[in-house]
């Protein structure tokens, strides 16, 4: 296992080009936390700091498909590292301003959220041209998803850290200085300067005219769905238990599950189209989830949340594959910044539905809600089997597209290079 992700890590560019995307990507990954704890430090209730980062999470929505269009027509640098560096000031205007001005403290995370660069699909549409084999590239993508685990385990940590070595304000500084060193990183690299995306048909759809990645996003909306929930649904059951660190436990098994399954399903070769492979792995993902509704003990409960991590990040890894081989020509970078985006908006729909099932009814309730959010992610697969059976590829590119600019086409096995 651990030979193959070494061979990719080996790779010219590969290990600066994960280690600066995961670092350019800690301000969005600890955004959230950062706020609220900030603004609670500001003597701000906990619902405007609640308002406030659910206002930066949507801004990102809207901001990732439109900075990942953009990548595709303009390029990498003269995208990435200006939006880390707007988004860099935003939080620098909450920071400065506070609770001094609720207009300014709101314009600050919109700001921060919208030009949150996409490196993550940013570093997906590299691979090819760095790794040179589909092999490897979908084992990149396996180490992609287990990294990203990682990043949102770790990266709370750093903050709740910095807050108490120096403060709330610090931290939203010290995470965000970070983020731009690390975008910088990987837009300074040989591999993100040279690469061009594939010219693309104009068309105001953009990746979304593809039925196929559509279907993709419809069912990971519910995967989001589901795992949002749980973030709630393991405050209850802390609650019902009192003790917080119950929560800790909760959120490192399901992360420490996500990271074994990851590696293991990365370390092999895999047979068949994806897209099958996918639907098998979604109702094992929904199968994980439904066992934590019985709510048992805290050790029990605490396996059961590490058995239900173990199918998120292949499930994760295996979309990646998915969203490739459906993305329109030209849009691959657009394409995983819209798995991104959807991903997210079924993360919030998820804690939002999660609180009132736990006021209505009970923990059990709340946990049954990632349940029907798996459920219904292997739902939408299932029935939209013909539209994922048949990857969308454009076999001819009309003349003056509108990325035509960019010049020489990289080859790669696919991601957007080549029809």
């Amino acid at each position: 296992m651990a030979a193959g992700y070494l061979d990719i890590l080996r790779a010219r560019h590969a290990a600066r080009l994960l280690t600066g995307t995961l670092v350019g990507r800690l301000p969005n990954g600890t955004g959230p936390i950062a706020i609220v704890l900030f603004i609670r430090a500001e003597g701000g209730s906990y619902t405007l700091a609640g308002a406030l980062a659910a206002a930066y999470g949507l801004a990102t929505a809207v901001g990732q498909p439109l900075l990942g269009r953009a990548v595709d027509l303009y390029g990498q640098p003269r995208v990435q590292l200006p939006a880390a560096v707007v988004s860099a000031l935003g939080m620098v205007l909450l920071a400065l301003t506070g609770l001094g001005s609720l207009p300014l403290a709101y314009l600050g995370v919109i700001v921060a959220g919208v030009a949150t660069p996409p490196l993550e699909g940013g570093l997906r549409a590299l691979w090819p041209s760095v790794l040179k084999g589909e092999d490897r590239v979908h084992r990149a993508y396996a180490l992609d998803a287990v990294a990203q685990e990682i990043m949102f385990t770790v990266g709370p940590l750093l903050v709740t850290l910095l807050v108490s070595l120096w403060s709330p304000a610090a931290a939203l500084l010290v995470i965000n200085a970070l983020g731009v060193l690390g975008a910088l990183s990987v837009v300074l690299s040989e591999p993100s300067r040279t690469w061009r995306s594939a010219p693309r048909e104009a068309h105001w759809l953009g990746a979304l005219r593809s039925p196929g990645l559509l279907a993709l996003l419809g069912s990971f909306f519910f995967v989001g769905l589901a795992l949002g929930s749980i973030t709630v649904a393991a405050v209850a059951y802390a609650d019902d238990h009192g003790r917080e660190s119950v929560y800790g436990w909760l959120m490192a098994a399901l992360g420490l599950g996500a990271l074994i399954g990851g590696l293991a399903y990365g370390a092999r070769q895999w047979a068949g189209a994806p897209e099958k492979r996918l639907r098998v792995i979604a109702g094992l993902l929904a199968l994980g989830y439904l066992p934590l509704t019985l709510t048992p003990s805290v050790p029990v409960m605490t396996a059961l949340a590490a058995l239900s991590g173990v199918f998120l990040a292949p499930a994760i890894a295996c979309s990646f594959i998915v969203v490739d081989r459906h993305a329109p020509r030209g849009t691959v970078t657009e394409a995983f910044s819209w798995l991104v985006t959807t991903f997210g908006v079924g993360a919030a729909a998820g804690t939002a539905v999660a609180g009132p099932a736990v006021e209505l009814g009970s923990t059990a309730w709340s946990f049954a809600v990632a349940g029907a959010g798996g459920a219904a992610a292997l739902v939408v697969l299932l029935a939209t089997g013909r539209l994922l059976a048949a990857p969308v590829r454009t076999a001819a590119v009309v003349t003056g597209s509108e990325n035509d600019r960019n010049g020489a086409v990289e080859p790669g096995f696919s991601s957007g290079h080549k029809a």
